[in-house]
């Protein structure tokens, strides 16, 4: 239900429970400063030309400007709130704000005075405040919903009852709302549904579809879910609006009543059919329900936006249609500026899996700096460049976004390590090194990063390094599977420690019978332990289930070493054919054909 929640009315921030923030800054207290300065001015006004000053003391030179001390000061006391609640100090607020009420006429300061006190649990400062609140013209519904905060605060069941009656019968625009607020802030669960119960009845309820559905949306959050639904009911039969008919819908698809929902929603579509949060939460239920085609066919029509597109392009993925994945391409392409802007990133997505990766890099260059997508669009169009065999480029991109996300772990993380992986990509296992040693610098002990440096170090040779590692690794992952194999394998392939490999890939093997390269690591032990037959059988069969290079030239040689030279070289070929620079290959040729 997600997009209909962005999008639609019945929601906290604008239903009738919302209002404004109750500490709002006060920013100006300036009177009495002002005050102060006058008539310090008049102290040092200048003589009447000619004049010769007298030898005794004028009356205003004698005169001494009161200057009020800390507890009286109005301007340090709002300062002082001001900075605790900054601080997330409610209690030395609620003094501050306290004190300030009583030297200030202001009822705007009065109730945030009780607004504190009351946050705070202090039932008598409280009652201060709302004593003062009054005093300075406070309005009826204000004052009882003061008071119901407050006795529900307490658990005083009649006369929380009382103050909301009193609310309701306030005659206030907002009483609702003020209503509403009162009980989603209790602490007691359980009294705030009772009181939302009794009182907001549907006889009680104004003509609003909105107050219904408010109403309605507290009692779900509160677990009344029969009071809910009663709510939605109603108000769809009273008001029978699109908004009234998608929140009964909602009941029921959180209630587990699809087929209910999806006959709803279709209803409440129709009654709207440009309304576009409607359309996206219709679509989205049809397509967790697998019904990809009919909620495509549905977004299509109407209005579109950014949302409408995206979802579009999520059902095509999920149906794999290349051809609607086209269609929304082309029409994307073509939108109005601001929604092409806003969909950058997914048009460069969008252009990567259609097979256009110059298209996809002009449009990654077009992702706002302010998006929220800006750090993945450069990280596509770095490995974009790759791909388009401009590797330096690639590189410089990472390297300025080093640079750029500097104070930022996690990005600064992930750029290295994508370095790391064109590095791996490109053979270049030094400088892949280089780039996971700067990666863990940022994040230290990162299994990732460690498994990746350790799969560059043995590339190179540093047997070392990579065993060192990989068991760094497995004492902070233990039942990592692909580090426990490529310890395996590394110590195998170096012909060192062969008990501990052959523990590490059996237990390696045991997990993921059916996974290529375990079984390459195994048939490469059973090689170096000189079970020519077992080694021989094992990588048949893993190079028949996956025709992976490496593993294949782990074949060749062991049907070269049993004396089949005409197969070996058979399955050197097509690994050849396969990965024409594959490096161990050559290598592996160079040392049985010397």
């Amino acid at each position: 239900m997600a997009g209909y929640d962005r999008n639609r009315q019945v929601v906290w921030r604008n239903s009738v429970l919302s209002g404004t923030v109750k500490f709002k800054q006060v920013r100006q207290y300036v009177a009495v400063g002002l005050v102060a300065l006058g008539v310090a001015g008049c102290a040092s006004l200048p003589n009447r030309a000619g004049e010769t000053p007298a030898s005794s003391p004028q009356p205003l030179a004698r005169m001494t400007v009161a200057t009020p001390d800390l507890d009286h000061d109005l301007l340090a006391q709002l300062m002082a709130g001001e900075l605790a609640l900054s601080s997330a100090d409610l209690k030395a607020a609620s003094q501050a704000y306290g004190k300030a009420m009583r030297i200030s006429n202001d009822p705007e300061v009065a109730g945030k005075a009780t607004a504190l006190a009351i946050a705070i649990h202090d039932p008598n400062a409280a009652n201060q405040a709302i004593g003062r609140w009054q005093a300075l013209g406070a309005s009826p519904a204000q004052l009882a919903q003061a008071r119901a905060e407050l006795a529900v605060e307490q658990g005083q069941t009649e006369e929380a009852k009382r103050q909301l009656s009193l609310l309701l019968a306030s005659g206030d625009k907002d009483a609702w709302r003020m209503f509403g607020r009162v009980l989603i802030g209790s602490r007691d669960a359980a009294l705030a549904s009772s009181l939302l119960q009794s009182l907001a009845t549907p006889d009680r309820l104004p003509p609003d579809p909105k107050a219904w559905l408010a109403m309605s949306e507290l009692g779900e959050q509160l677990g009344r879910h029969a009071y809910a639904q009663q709510l939605a009911d109603g108000a769809m039969k009273r008001f029978g609006t699109a908004e009234t008919y998608a929140w009964a819908a909602q009941l029921k698809l959180n209630n587990g009543d699809r087929t209910g929902g999806l006959n709803l929603l279709k209803q409440a579509q129709v009654k709207d059919p440009t309304n576009i949060g409607l359309r996206l939460t219709y679509a989205s239920v049809l397509g967790q329900s697998g019904d990809y085609a009919q909620a495509a066919k549905m977004l299509e029509k109407g209005p579109q936006n950014a949302q409408t597109y995206a979802m579009r392009a999520a059902l095509a993925a999920s149906a794999k249609d290349n051809k609607s994945l086209e269609q929304v391409y082309k029409q994307l392409s073509q939108a109005p500026d601001n929604v092409r802007t806003a969909s950058a990133y997914l048009l460069g997505q969008l252009a990567e899996v259609l097979g256009r990766k110059e298209e996809a890099l002009k449009w990654y260059d077009q992702v706002p700096d302010d998006d929220d997508h800006a750090f993945d669009a450069d990280l596509r169009t770095a490995i974009l460049l790759q791909d388009l065999g401009r590797s330096a480029e690639a590189h410089q991109q990472l390297a300025e976004m080093q640079t750029d996300y500097l104070d930022q772990p996690a990005q600064l993380r992930r750029a290295y390590e994508v370095d790391a992986d064109l590095y791996l990509r490109e053979k270049r296992y030094t400088e892949a090194t280089d780039a996971f040693s700067h990666a863990l610098q940022v994040v230290p002990d990162d299994p990732d990063l460690l498994y990746g440096r350790g799969l560059a170090y043995a590339e190179i040779g540093k047997i070392d390094q990579a065993v060192a590692d990989f068991r760094r690794l497995l004492q902070i992952k233990p039942d990592d599977i692909d580090a426990s194999n490529a310890l395996g394998f590394t110590l195998a392939d170096a012909g060192r420690d062969l008990p501990e490999a052959e523990k590490l890939i059996a237990a390696a093997r045991a997990a993921k019978p059916d996974d290529p390269s375990i079984a390459d690591s195994w048939g490469w032990l059973q090689y170096r332990l000189g079970h020519l037959d077992q080694a021989a059988q094992v990588l048949r069969g893993a190079w028949q289930n996956g025709k992976d290079a490496d593993v294949g030239v782990h074949l060749g040689e062991v049907l070269w070493k049993q004396g089949h030279h005409e197969q070996a070289q058979q399955v050197f070929d097509e690994v050849r054919r396969m990965d024409p620079h594959n490096s161990t290959l050559q290598q592996t040729l160079k040392r049985l054909e010397p």
